[in-house]
């Protein structure tokens, strides 16, 4: 804008009525953007936010306005109990506690208010990733040897916990030497459900005496991962239709005197603790996570958690396990896997005992995510 300057000719003159009229423009510009709120700053944990993570809105979120939150809601409290304790999120688990939990509308509401989706994006731009399933295994033991309890789970011997970096021998040698002998924790009476007991990586045993116990992972050999069903897929002892526990488990009472090798392909060996009377084991339908609260059976998800912040809310888009059928559900981050990698990379808890198991080992679909983080106020 262009204002009458008050000096003309080295005369001084007064101002001219443009130029007021211009004064009092600029008066007004001014006193405008002196009153125009700030920009909504960033919550402490959206600062946090990788170039990974890509903002989306509600709308974004396929099946989100049918979603059921109730059932998860469960599960973002538990998070709360340890996502309370950090910055940027204590506001909001606050607020949670006003939330009526069996009001599915609320808890949406809930989010929508006080959470932003954002996307989760793979390293080379494309926004789909793989979602496998896992479970807590049911199996029948005793503490002492005798009868049909015949296959030890064992516990990490004293001698290695000092360096638990250190490979030790696979699982073949270690059955044969008898190194382990005198650290068995309890003896149960499937090998192939203790095998899955392995992978898993933590489970309960219904033992003879009377009683639940949960154990859960101690430590391992530190040797890699193999499996024994993709050995006995590649060697035509079964079908890839047959790569389940109940597959695996007949093929195994077909060929008892084989099941031992079998196992053996996978050199990893899974060492046990005792997880009964332990508060934090004992509330939940599910073991404890990573995070340090009990899982959640369909509502719990094992992330990276150098891409998702662990208790934080994550929507999935998926299908459910060998179908078509859209699965659609709000989760929470409260786990991580040694296999789970990636932004969009999850393994979805499926709950407990064989059924769960089928589920879990049927689940490999593609599927994307969404997570939820608090926004700023």
């Amino acid at each position: 804008m262009i204002v009458d300057s008050p000096r003309r000719h080295g005369r001084w003159l007064p101002p001219s009525g443009r130029y007021w009229a211009g004064l009092i423009v600029l008066l007004l510009l001014a006193a405008c953007s002196s009153q125009r709120p700030a920009p909504e700053p960033a919550s402490p944990v959206e600062q946090q936010l990788t170039r990974k993570m890509h903002p989306m809105g509600w709308r974004d979120l396929p099946g989100w306005s049918q979603e059921n939150a109730v059932a998860a809601w469960g599960a973002f409290r538990d998070s709360c109990t340890r996502l309370a304790r950090r910055d940027g999120w204590a506001a909001v688990c606050r607020d949670a506690d006003r939330v009526d939990p069996l009001d599915s509308a609320a808890i949406r509401h809930f989010f929508e208010n006080r959470f932003n989706p954002y996307l989760m994006v793979n390293d080379d731009g494309t926004t789909t990733g793989l979602i496998t399933g896992y479970y807590e295994p049911v199996l029948h033991g005793s503490l002492t040897r005798h009868g049909e309890y015949q296959v030890p789970i064992y516990r990490l011997p004293p001698a290695w916990q000092g360096s638990p970096g250190a490979t030790r021998p696979g699982r073949a040698q270690l059955r044969r030497s008898g190194v382990l002998d005198g650290h068995e924790l309890v003896w149960v009476t499937d090998p192939i459900e203790a095998a899955y007991l392995q992978i898993q990586g933590s489970g309960r045993i219904e033992l003879a005496e009377g009683g639940m116990l949960r154990v859960g992972f101690a430590g391992t050999n530190n040797q890699p991962f193999r499996s024994f069903a993709r050995a006995l897929i590649d060697s035509g002892e079964i079908t890839p239709g047959q790569a389940t526990l109940p597959g695996i488990r007949a093929w195994a009472r077909r060929h008892p005197g084989q099941v031992d090798s079998a196992l053996d392909v996978n050199p990893r060996v899974v060492f046990f603790q005792i997880r009964d009377g332990d508060d934090a084991t004992t509330r939940g339908d599910g073991p404890v996570g990573a995070l340090g609260v009990p899982l959640t059976s369909r509502r719990s998800l094992a992330v990276d958690p150098s891409h998702i912040p662990l208790g934080a809310p994550v929507f999935m888009a998926t299908t459910r396990p060998l179908s078509n059928e859209p699965m659609q559900r709000l989760m929470v981050a409260q786990d991580t896997g040694s296999a789970i990698k990636g932004a969009v990379r999850a393994d979805l808890f499926w709950g407990q005992g064989d059924q769960a198991g089928e589920l879990a080992g049927r689940t490999k679909q593609p599927g994307q995510l969404w997570v939820l983080m608090p926004r700023g106020r």
